[in-house]
């Protein structure tokens, strides 16, 4: 439907220094208007959802609108949301801040919305373009992003993750795909994870992380990963950077992978490692398969996880081999812990980039 701004009531455009994080920031609280489906698909994270329309009404005001013109549509649409306004101006009420909304291209939702608010006497603004112009601006800054990449690679085992959180705690910018997906990356990394986000969200979810780190440094680690964490796909234009930037290769002793594979999953359900076995048991070979599945069953995990290392060992060494990255520095860390590991690639990254302000 077309556009009906009223001039009284303050319109923003994401540009390059707005991000859904930079708007809370400023004291918004940030409304999302479409309805629930939309919603879940994915928001600006941080949004709260409040529907103008649920799903329903959505679909019979738009069929209206395709069919019998905009003012039947309209007056459809105030048949809905007519018995509700009063909730919707209380629910907003709650917010002791400006309030800014959005729909899906700024037009009539946000601005009927907007329009009920601004007259209960709310501060309100609405957001130019809707999330459309937010998803542009996510897709555009994942194709113009200039940071500097330090890939965090290793076999599995070497607990990358544990270190890459180890450098964000102690002040290193960091980019967590894993935590972002829900998801540790391989067939076992569902385990223990909550649902994944839509590949949308985890895009958006993304691109928060990235805006806010590339405002404060020139760099940041990142874990070594296929394009797919789980469900979850890396945006094309980030995964071609992260294949031509400098890799950071980690060595740990094999003691140490095990029992760090035994820590992530050794309290987790049997059930789940029976399935994530059977996920690549033909890739693993159906008698190797069969014999870690019994072994799970048995409880005998430092076994089957020794069957798993193997696995996971020669694919990682076969995708090494022919990696294309234009400079890999290979670092050993046997016998050291997390602490030491971490603060050597600490020393590395100020040797690169120098100190961080």
């Amino acid at each position: 439907m077309e556009d009906v701004a009223n001039p009284a009531i303050p319109r923003i455009t994401p540009s390059d220094d707005c991000s859904a994080a930079g708007w809370l920031a400023r004291g918004y609280a940030l409304l999302d208007v479409r309805s629930p489906s939309e919603y879940a698909r994915g928001h600006m994270p941080g949004a709260l959802n409040m529907p103008l329309f649920d799903d329903e009404e959505r679909a019979a005001v738009g069929t209206c609108y395709k069919q019998k013109g905009r003012q039947k549509a309209i007056l459809m649409g105030l048949d809905f949301i007519g018995p509700r306004m009063s909730k919707m101006v209380s629910y907003a009420k709650k917010f002791e801040s400006p309030l800014l909304l959005y729909c899906w291209r700024g037009g009539m939702r946000s601005a009927s919305v907007a329009w009920l608010l601004h007259f209960a006497g709310m501060d309100v603004t609405v957001i130019n373009g809707g999330y459309k112009a937010y998803r542009k601006r996510v897709h555009d800054y994942f194709e113009q992003c200039t940071l500097n990449l330090l890939i965090l690679g290793g076999r599995t085992g070497t607990g990358k993750t544990v270190l890459l959180r180890m450098l964000g705690d102690r002040g290193e910018s960091v980019i967590d795909l894993e935590q972002i997906a829900c998801h540790k990356g391989s067939a076992f990394g569902w385990i223990g994870e909550s649902k994944q986000p839509s590949s949308e969200m985890f895009e958006n979810l993304l691109f928060e992380q990235m805006n806010k780190l590339v405002q404060h440094h020139p760099y940041a680690w990142i874990e070594n990963e296929s394009r797919s964490v789980g469900s979850n796909f890396i945006p094309l234009p980030l995964w071609e950077r992260m294949k031509q930037s400098l890799l950071v290769n980690i060595s740990r002793d094999d003691a140490y992978r095990l029992q760090h594979l035994l820590r992530c999953y050794d309290q987790k359900d049997a059930d789940a490692l029976v399935i994530s076995f059977e996920k690549i048991a033909k890739r693993l070979g159906l008698q190797s398969a069969a014999k870690a599945i019994s072994l799970v069953k048995e409880g005998k995990l430092e076994l089957a996880a020794k069957i798993a290392l193997d696995y996971y060992d020669k694919c990682y060494d076969y995708n090494l081999e022919n990696n294309a990255s234009p400079e890999i520095v290979n670092m050993d860390f046997y016998k050291c812990s997390d602490d030491e590991v971490a603060r050597a690639l600490i020393e590395f990254r100020k040797l690169r980039y120098g100190q961080r302000d």
